[in-house]
């Protein structure tokens, strides 16, 4: 590079049909262990032995086995574990995780039909990443480079001579614009440079939660078998904040990145537990749930500081997302009044996340006075994240003791399996709207989730109260960028390795219930 061109970059407003990126929707279409303290004290598995009420969500039935009417709510504190607090965040985080009731109908000597409503955090976004290498040469902007190199983002140039970048190119993103138009393009000889960094860092604070607001009709048919059907709404609210610097040769680079995605969706979930021996209290759950229908809207603001300059863009778009059909299979057993023992398997194939763009065409719903604009699939990313992400299995075993009938001991664990492929990776040269909407080039292939939980219960009368502890760990792998190969130049290779990084999480629970 021979010289670097400061100018002043108008916010962008293009391109109005995109969907989001893969590593974007997996952070949307994911759920944490999360609800009554009891629940997360199991582990989660409750679902065949249900009359808890934050089986809504996974075997709907599980309400169908409650004979009193039934309030709760639940709050608490998470904690990061080894996280620097980061653009004013704190690693440990007051939550609001649960409020809902149950009414009870009684239709017949051992028959019932229940209905309840629940709310509960379903998704805590709450996280600080911290990573930082070396980068012996590569840098961020020597994918734009090479896109340049080959044609790929610019359609000639303007009357000035600097190059007119084509945003219709979907294989140009937020950064590749700013870096194009201010950083790798010499006026003088009117030809392609980059540059070599020696290192960087990065830490961005990611902020909000999903809601989900849980409506459900349930029954018990002779006390042998037991129904029940959900309709959930669930709300998006996610931030995030991050500061990547690298140190080029001579300069700094800073690039801030303000990203939000709000929204809602809806699905519906179905289930059915059976008790197959009269005499015995051994049950088994079924259970299922649609994909959750998700419209979302996205913007961002992205700022590049030179040694002091600034220049930046920004985005806004609305699209949909898909996520995948749900299945679970669970078995409980109680012994006497003092043991129970709940067990469940659960899969689901994020490979099928369904990410869509909205086509500008639609209906408008003269009843409800609403619009509704049709989408269709966005095939290249949806075929990107088929190869980035896979099927997910989720385990969960856990045991309530009661030494005598007013006091429980729990303990739980949890485990969920990856749902990221060891060589996936954040394909910025996609030729798809998702890929021109990415403002950040950082990517992380999370492995395994190990849940281990514990809890107490104490009871007086109608009222309930129980605390849980979890503590969950995830390890992953960082990259700062996608790297890349030249074929025909290996000087103009540009790779970086992968850094190690954690998610180790603390959450303390607490649940006051009523039983009327």
């Amino acid at each position: 590079m021979k010289k670097i061109i400061i100018s002043v970059v108008a916010l962008a407003s293009v391109c109005a049909v995109m969907a989001q990126e893969t590593y974007e929707n997996a952070k949307i279409a994911t759920e944490d262990l999360n609800g009554t303290a009891r629940y997360v004290g199991m582990g989660g598995a409750m679902d065949a032995l249900g009359a808890d009420i934050s089986t809504i969500g996974t075997n709907p039935a599980g309400i169908g086995l409650f004979r009193r009417s039934v309030a709760s709510v639940s709050f608490g504190t998470n904690t990061q574990q080894d996280a620097v607090d980061f653009a004013g965040s704190n690693k440990t985080r007051m939550s609001f995780d649960q409020l809902g009731f149950v009414y009870s109908n009684r239709w017949g000597r051992d028959t019932y039909v229940n209905f309840a409503f629940n709310y509960h955090k379903s998704r805590n976004f709450g996280y600080i990443l911290s990573a930082q290498d070396q980068l012996h040469g590569a840098s961020q902007n020597k994918l734009t480079y090479a896109k340049a190199k080959n044609g790929l983002l610019y359609d000639g140039t303007d009357e000035r001579g600097w190059p007119n970048v084509n945003k219709s190119y979907a294989s140009c993103n937020q950064l590749d614009d700013i870096y194009a138009r201010n950083l790798l393009f010499d006026t003088e000889d009117c030809t392609w440079y980059y540059d070599e960094a020696t290192a960087y860092t990065l830490d961005r604070n990611h902020k909000g939660y999903i809601g989900e607001y849980d409506f459900n009709l349930s029954g018990n048919v002779g006390d042998r078998f037991y129904w029940g059907f959900t309709v959930g709404y669930h709300k998006v609210h996610y931030k995030h904040y991050g500061e990547y610097a690298e140190r080029l040769n001579g300069f700094n680079i800073l690039v801030s990145d303000d990203r939000q995605i709000s929204g809602d969706g809806f699905d519906i979930k179905a289930g059915i537990i059976v008790r197959p021996i009269e005499e015995s209290a051994f049950r088994f759950g079924l259970s299922v749930a649609t994909p959750t229908m998700y419209d979302l809207t996205t913007s961002n603001i992205t700022n590049v500081n030179i040694d002091g300059y600034s220049v930046g863009n920004s985005e806004s778009l609305d699209y949909k997302l898909f996520t995948p059909w749900k299945f679970g299979v669970s078995l409980g057993h109680t012994i006497g009044q003092n043991l129970a023992i709940g067990a469940g398997y659960e899969y689901a194939d994020y490979g099928s996340l369904d990410s869509r763009y909205n086509t500008g065409n639609g209906y408008y719903d003269w009843y409800y006075g609403t619009y509704h604009e049709k989408s269709e699939s966005d095939e290249v990313m949806n075929r990107h994240t088929e190869q980035t992400l896979k099927g997910v299995s989720t385990f969960k075993v856990g045991a309530e003791f009661k030494p005598v009938p007013e006091l429980a001991v729990r303990l739980g664990y949890n485990y969920v399996s990856p749902m990221y492929n060891k060589d996936g990776f954040k394909d910025g040269s996609l030729q798809s709207d998702g890929s021109y909407f990415s403002s950040a080039t950082d990517y992380t292939n999370w492995d395994a989730t190990n849940r281990i939980t514990c809890g107490l219960g104490y009871q007086i009368g109608g009222l309930n109260l129980s605390v849980a502890y979890q503590y969950s760990s995830t390890k992953g792998e960082f990259a700062p960028f996608m790297s890349y190969e030249d074929n025909q130049f290996a000087a103009d290779d540009n790779i970086c390795d992968n850094v190690k990084v954690n998610n180790k999480r603390h959450q303390l629970l607490f649940t006051i219930g009523y039983s009327f």
